[in-house]
């Protein structure tokens, strides 16, 4: 009996100094930290002494673990993250030997009696600071409110659009949640709108609902739409246009737009949604029934001039640009399956007829249709646009041409056009102007937020501006007239390409004169693990990886991209406080690991470009190796995939995501914390505030108060505009990554709804959830009274 416990840990530290010398020599050997084959070294030692019975081996382990600490706070610092990565599993691995260590060998003397109690009360002391840390570090807040508040009373009580208003900055004047009352938030309702459960995991529930008139409403990843009551959730109609989602790669509808025209007669207030199988339709608000005069029976055909056939290439996922009686769309083209796989254009239609009133074909000075196919090689443009109707200009975000991560054969107008922002006559479609934020993107950087129209400060004048926030983690603020820039905008130099026919830029822009959310560079001590040995496998896989910083080109070897192709920021975007003049931030750090794979190579793999009349893609060939995306007419296929350790945890070192406050007077920092938990991560659903992942959008409001969702760990959060204290959270009934809004309900309450439905990417929890919050009805008083 008393051998077992000696012979445990015996093989334990076997198992684990073998792991340590085998890798860590390998690391070592690429010039990395010698530390972990040293460190296996001595727990070989360790492990020969506890097979032995022999007391040392415990206390060569107490030496290993406070050279180990030694070691971390030269590496890292005093950083709480990077030193939990290095010492929590060594210290609780050190509790375990300790309690062990008492049965080496049994006490039979006075000496070796009072050295036991020594070892058991230092394990207690062990176990206590153990406590203590996890306490220091898990996350706490206690939220509190006043008893009472007034009714909503602002002027503006809907969110009549995906970004709000007009000047789609995501900010709503109501006020009576604020940060004194928000942590009295309730659920007020929560509906499940059904029919979503057969979807894989190409498909994903994040729609921004809009609010107009106490109804809601909003579409599902089948385009689906739905008008809910918008203070009790009850269901007032539901359109079901049929599309076909079998041929979409990937199943999605971000939103839906409103337009009410005189001209129209009937369907005078109509919603307009684009589908996964290229239409615009039109339906009544009222009822839901198709506007008969719009297009053909409530429908216009995207596919013409995009396509000879629709072949799920080319889709709509986002609402239209409604200004005056123009919807403006756009569309999303697959990327990195094929070259040239639909030719991406944008149009103007007639917001009541359907008629198409322009185009604008990047590649062509004349944009007329004229029976053909648009110009070949256009950026897409996906993302959600914006309108200044004062000024008649459509403000589109675009993308690459397909594929990504190889530009060799990328036309003019992709070089030109790609990775912008287009200034657009909404009444003609003429370019007024362009800002490229990545020069001939090979990273798939596509602008994917909308560009939020602001008033800037700029020498004690407030110049309206456009704020277009990116991938790359920057934010670009322009004239709204001439797209220059605002703040300053700087050239560096960026690595070159080794890739034959590839014409890389020599230099990339930084927006200098704001605050950048770009990830920090990767070296390899900026790497982390949940322990130590997947932290060491972080750090040789980093070893043999092409890394040259900012912008590292696509490279025949493995190379590390960061931030990845999910960027700092999405399409989430940014919210304004135009109150206070504070621009909310929320971002991510994701590198993701990709590689160029020759042609012949990639083809002998399985590479195979999608294609929706067969459902097929790239297949595995063998049982070793997957296939790489096709890029099928280019030279090359493609592995991409994120930095993430063995047991798939990040390899770069929290916080994975941030929410911040950006002064617009001042241009820097108001304030910036952690954004998410571990909870999204850990089996246990522990609480650690190391800031995580996140995929959505905030609102924020004159109360004070943004609310947000976003993170992969669940919960929606309130937060104090002003300071960033977290004012409240709760639990969503699946995975938030989407945007909320909020409006006046009908009882007075201000009303704060999101779609919680789960991103299949991200794999967190799916469903089929509307819910909405607001105060308790007992702390609303009205006005005066």
């Amino acid at each position: 009996m008393h051998r077992f416990p000696s012979l445990l840990a015996a093989l334990a530290l076997t198992i684990i100094s073998l792991t340590l010398i085998v890798f860590g020599a390998q690391l070592a050997w690429l010039k990395g930290s010698p530390y972990y084959l040293l460190s296996g070294l001595s727990l070989a030692v360790c492990a020969w002494l506890f097979g032995k019975r022999d007391r040392r081996g415990y206390w060569l382990y107490l030496f290993t673990v406070l050279a180990t600490i030694v070691w971390a706070f030269w590496e890292i610092g005093a950083d709480k993250w990077g030193l939990m990565a290095r010492l929590l599993a060594p210290l609780v691995l050190l509790v375990i030997l300790t309690l062990l260590a008492i049965w080496l060998p049994p006490a039979s003397s006075e000496r070796g009696r009072i050295a036991k109690w020594h070892l058991v009360s230092f394990a207690v002391i062990q176990v206590a600071a153990l406590a203590a840390s996890w306490w220091a570090l898990s996350d706490r807040f206690s939220p509190s409110g006043p008893a009472t508040t007034s009714v909503a009373s602002a002027d503006v009580r809907d969110w009549p659009s995906y970004g709000g208003d007009w000047q789609s900055d995501r900010y709503s004047p109501l006020d009576q949640i604020t940060p004194d009352n928000a942590g009295l938030v309730e659920t007020a309702w929560s509906v499940r709108l059904g029919g979503l459960d057969d979807l894989g995991n190409n498909s994903r529930f994040t729609a921004t609902p809009i609010a107009i008139d106490d109804t809601l409403y909003l579409c599902d990843p089948l385009n689906r739409l739905i008008a809910l009551d918008a203070t009790t959730g009850s269901e007032k109609w539901r359109h079901d246009p049929k599309v076909d989602s079998t041929k979409a790669f990937s199943i999605v509808c971000r939103g839906v737009s409103y337009h009410q025209s005189e001209r129209a007669g009937e369907c005078a207030a109509r919603i307009l949604e684009g589908t996964l199988d290229a239409r615009l339709i039109a339906v009544d608000a009222a009822t839901g029934r198709p506007c008969s005069r719009f297009g053909t029976s409530g429908a216009v055909n995207l596919v013409e001039g995009v396509a000879r056939e629709f072949d799920g290439y080319y889709y709509v996922t986002s609402p239209p640009a409604i200004i005056d009686d123009i919807a403006v769309v756009g569309g999303y083209v697959i990327d990195n399956q094929r070259l040239d796989p639909a030719r991406s254009v944008i149009r103007g239609y007639d917001a009541v007829t359907g008629e198409l009133r322009w185009t604008w074909d990047a590649g062509r000075a004349d944009s007329s249709l004229h029976g053909q196919l648009f110009s070949s090689g256009n950026p897409n443009a996906w993302a959600v646009f914006s309108a200044d109707p004062e000024r008649d200009l459509v403000f589109i975000p675009t993308g690459n041409s397909s594929p990504d991560f190889f530009g060799g054969l990328r036309s003019q107008a992709a070089d030109r056009y790609g990775t912008s922002i287009v200034a657009l006559e909404s009444h003609s479609g003429k370019v007024v102007w362009s800002f490229q934020a990545v020069h001939h993107d090979l990273w798939d950087y596509d602008m994917p937020a909308q560009p939020a129209l602001i008033d800037f400060p700029v020498d004690g004048k407030m110049v309206p501006a456009v704020a277009a926030a990116t991938k790359t983690g920057q934010i670009f603020v322009l004239d709204r007239q001439t797209g220059k820039p605002l703040a300053p905008v700087e050239e560096r130099p960026v690595p070159a390409s080794g890739i034959a026919g590839e014409r890389a830029s020599p230099t990339q822009p930084y927006s200098v004169g704001m605050p950048s959310f770009h990830a920090k560079p990767v070296n390899e001590k900026s790497l982390w693990g949940a322990t130590p040995i997947d932290q060491m496998l972080c750090r040789l896989r980093f070893r043999q990886l092409k890394y040259d910083g900012d912008f590292t080109p696509p490279s025949t070897d493995p190379f590390l991209m960061s931030p990845g192709t999910f960027g700092a920021i999405n399409w989430g975007g940014v919210s304004v406080d135009r109150s206070r003049g504070l621009m909310i931030v929320n971002n991510s750090d994701m590198p993701f690991v990709g590689q160029l794979v020759p042609r012949d190579r990639a083809d002998a793999l399985g590479a195979r470009p999608f294609d929706a009349r067969t459902m097929s893609r790239s297949q595995t060939v063998g049982k070793t190796m997957p296939p790489p995306m096709a890029m099928a007419g280019t030279p090359f296929g493609l592995y991409l995939k994120p930095f993430l350790s063995p047991i798939y945890f990040p390899c770069t070192a929290p916080p994975w995501g941030r929410i911040s406050a950006i002064d617009l007077a001042t241009r820097e920092l108001a304030w910036t914390r952690p954004f998410g938990t571990s909870r999204g991560l850990d089996p246990f659903g522990i609480d650690l505030p190391m800031g995580l992942f996140n995929l959505g959008g905030s609102v924020s409001t004159a109360g004070g108060v943004t609310f947000i969702g976003a993170a992969t760990d669940g919960y929606m959060r309130a937060f104090d505009t002003a300071t960033g204290q977290e004012l409240w959270r709760a639990d969503l009934p699946a995975g938030g990554q989407a945007s909320p809004v909020t409006y006046a309900g009908r009882d007075g309450r201000q009303m704060v709804a999101i779609v919680a439905g789960g991103h299949g990417s991200l794999r967190t929890k799916r469903g089929d959830h509307v819910v909405a919050f607001a105060l308790p009805k007992a702390t609303i008083r009205e006005n005066g009274r």
